[in-house]
């Protein structure tokens, strides 16, 4: 069981600044998660953890042992990349040996290891096949198992599932937190996937542009955000975004003028200091629109544009007017016609309410 710190880690390119001044603890047995868009420096900062990328400035510590410039061999850290990197020449048994093959291990304990770890992943029926007689799914848990065998104390995993199709990705999943759960290892996994990040984690770090947005549990990050681009980055489809203008403050309320044509005034209980005419944005996920009839506060019909039809759930796309999609999921599922006017309630419980900066108001 190993606990990881990073403290104040930079990473430059020349004048280019990648990693911008992370401070982050990672407890021991935790799995993390690192999401964000493409370029905001998940991977990098996993290499670095790795040992892969050298740390411009800062410190890393495992077990509060320095290991800032260590060689990524003496960190005791496994990798798992999106690429499986099998030696195609080696049966799965060669592939799994070969790491303790060249740490000199004693042949029965090789022995020993490659059994339990092919129990562990289901690839004991495939120890004496080539990686081009596997799927997509099975080299990957190849590749993990190389990764297992050597005992390492942080695994690390570098999109691992990305070259899988669905119904792999969802079985690779299960494998993953599986593995978890039985091995207790402290495991940090960079992905792109909010599916993944939301069913994987113990804790979700959201990063953006080098810098560390926000950290928290799943549904903490889901239902507590600490600015608008966490808000709109987890949750699919994204929370619905509303431009408003504080029109009145009384006792703790606030009255909203809403952007949106059609959409009655919203009154909503905020404790933090705010003033009339401040611009404003409105949150709400597509869940917590509600079907209604008649008129009243936050109540407002719109034209369908567009619905996703998933069986169980629709998801409806209606123009609010002001170039302003909002997306609605229906439980209550009927069959609707493009075009038509669809009548809603915007609940002021579940609005979240985010300040001209995208910072939150509470």
């Amino acid at each position: 069981m190993t606990r990881l710190r990073l403290q104040n880690v930079e990473k430059s390119y020349d004048a280019i600044s990648v990693i911008k001044g992370i401070d982050l603890t990672i407890d021991s047995g935790e799995f993390v998660v690192f999401v964000g868009p493409s370029g905001c420096g998940k991977s990098t900062l996993l290499r670095m953890i790795a040992g892969l990328e050298e740390i411009t400035h800062g410190q890393l510590l495992i077990d509060d042992e320095e290991m800032t410039h260590r060689p990524a061999t003496e960190r005791g850290i496994a990798m798992v990349f999106q690429s499986y990197a099998l030696y195609p020449n080696m049966t799965v048994r060669g592939n799994l040996a070969y790491p303790l093959e060249v740490a000199r291990r004693p042949k029965a304990e090789i022995a020993s290891a490659i059994a339990e770890t092919a129990s562990k992943l289901h690839l004991t029926e495939l120890l004496d096949r080539l990686p081009r007689a596997l799927s997509g799914g099975q080299r990957q848990r190849v590749a993990i198992g190389r990764a297992i065998i050597r005992k390492p104390r942080i695994f690390l995993f570098d999109e691992p599932l990305s070259n899988l199709d669905a119904e792999l990705r969802l079985q690779m999943r299960i494998e993953i937190a599986r593995l978890h759960a039985s091995l207790g290892n402290t495991m940090i996994y960079v992905t792109h996937d909010q599916l993944e990040a939301m069913t994987l984690a113990d804790r979700i770090v959201v990063l953006r542009q080098g810098r560390i947005e926000q950290t928290g549990t799943p549904l903490a990050l889901y239902h507590d955000p600490d600015n608008l681009f966490v808000a709109g980055f987890i949750g699919s489809p994204r929370m619905n975004f509303i431009d408003a203008e504080i029109a009145a403050i009384a006792e703790g309320e606030i009255q909203l003028r809403l952007s949106a044509p059609g959409i009655e005034s919203l009154t909503m209980s905020i404790g933090a200091p705010c003033r009339e005419g401040q611009k404003v944005r409105v949150g709400i996920r597509p869940e917590h629109v509600q079907p209604a009839t008649g008129a009243g506060p936050g109540h407002f019909s719109a034209e369908l544009t567009y619905c996703e039809q998933l069986g169980h759930t629709n998801y409806l796309y209606l123009n609010i007017g002001s170039e302003q999609m909002l997306v609605v999921e229906e439980r209550q599922v009927e069959q609707r016609e493009l075009g038509s006017q669809v009548t809603l309630a915007i609940p002021p419980q579940h609005c979240l309410l985010f300040d001209e900066n995208g910072q939150r108001l509470r």
